[in-house]
């Protein structure tokens, strides 16, 4: 057993990317203000919190949905995003790339030495989430490796037990996805000296943000999103994108796996924010800042309710299905014992998903109703986001 392994707690979590940079903090034994281990939520403030973003591709040719969603700040640029985050702390950080046999020597060096590191793989490539091969090369999030032992890394995905990756698997995986081939961060231990400035530098980057006009990666993405849900002339409109209703049940499925916590990156994470903004009330002494966690959890309740009419629990084949999702995640949390339960869900799964993306289980006039009802959601979810970041926003002026 290799130096530092068996001191590295399997903490668990909602989102990866910030569940992998706590995980490595409290290693390092960084203190949050109340003298522990800084919470999830603690580091998603720092992190910038919330985001927003909505992306549809080209549907038409394709055999599953493609829908992109972002919940998290700074979504669509990982490197940045953690960069700022571990910047804010006032930590140092080694985040590097290269060609694969560098690496492969740095992780190696890294874990040898009991440090752990900060990767970011590509999921399917990964195996232990069970997807199919097309969605090879898609991406995945941050995850923490922390060791290795008979040829395999101990790797941190939010599991609870044991859970590891071949090394040879590991490598390939990392260098799967061309935008940041074999990335490897490595957080050095300090102390974090301001954490009143860490949080409001990021509260105060989610609010610029997500007040920006970018229809993709701020919060009028929610409102094009509304749009293209009843939209019969856009290309990218539902009513034409789904014209003939195949890969329908695909795309209302990687909705509910996206908003939802079942799903692989946490879902909508306003829960998570209002915790996050519960904290940061004290520390700032800004009890505003507490009254808007009230409302971002009722804004979490929305979410959950858009989900639920995406993909009704009241239908029986659909709750078949969610069913499986969430073994699957259930058998990442729970490591290596958990694999053979969650390939055999995934496997499942993935049948009955494609086997409904060809299938047209709904009539014109259900997809009609379907479309107008989550647009309308979507659309009060838009303008209960908006205000509630123009509040936010205010308060952090106080």
């Amino acid at each position: 057993m290799m130096a530092g392994v068996s001191e590295y707690e399997l903490r668990g979590g909602l989102q990866p990317d910030v569940s992998a940079v706590a995980a490595v903090l409290a290693h390092h034994g960084a203190e949050g203000p109340d003298g522990k281990a800084p919470s999830e939520a603690l580091i998603f403030a720092v992190s910038g919190g919330i985001g927003a973003g909505y992306i549809l591709w080209d549907f038409a040719h394709e055999t599953m949905s493609t829908i992109v969603f972002g919940f998290r700040a700074h979504w669509r640029y990982p490197q940045e995003w953690l960069k700022s985050t571990v910047d804010r702390l006032g930590l140092g950080i080694d985040l590097r790339t290269g060609g694969k046999r560098t690496a492969a020597k740095r992780l190696t060096t890294d874990l040898e030495a009991g440090r752990p590191v900060i990767v970011l793989p590509d999921r399917e490539s990964l195996g232990y989430w069970h997807l199919p091969t097309e969605m090879s090369g898609g991406g995945g999030h941050f995850v923490v490796a922390y060791g290795e032992e008979d040829g395999r890394v101990l790797v941190d995905d939010r599991n609870l037990a044991r859970l590891t990756v071949d090394r040879k698997t590991f490598d390939a995986a990392r260098g799967r996805v061309g935008s940041y081939k074999n990335l490897l961060a490595t957080i050095h231990p300090g102390e974090v000296s301001d954490w009143r400035a860490a949080v409001r530098a990021g509260l105060t980057d989610c609010a610029r943000n997500l007040s920006a006009p970018s229809k993709s990666f701020s919060l009028p993405a929610w409102g094009r999103w509304a749009k293209a849900m009843t939209d019969e002339r856009d290309p990218k409109g539902w009513p034409r994108a789904f014209g003939e209703r195949r890969g329908l049940v695909g795309a209302l499925f990687n909705v509910w796996e996206s908003v939802t916590p079942a799903g692989m990156e946490g879902g909508h994470l306003r829960g998570l924010f209002a915790d996050a903004l519960t904290e940061a009330s004290g520390l700032l002494e800004l009890p505003a800042l507490a009254e808007q966690a009230s409302t971002w959890r009722g804004i979490g309740e929305r979410w959950a309710e858009l989900a639920e009419v995406a993909v009704p629990a009241s239908n029986a084949e659909f709750a078949w299905v969610r069913g499986l999702v969430s073994a699957v995640s259930a058998g990442v949390r729970e490591g290596d014992a958990g694999q053979d339960a969650a390939a055999a869900a995934g496997e499942e799964m993935w049948k009955l998903r494609a086997h409904y993306n060809d299938e047209t289980p709904f009539t014109d006039v259900e997809v009609r109703d379907l479309f107008s009802t989550m647009s309308t959601m979507i659309r009060d979810i838009h303008t209960a986001e908006t205000a509630a970041i123009r509040e936010l926003s205010e308060a952090l002026m106080e």
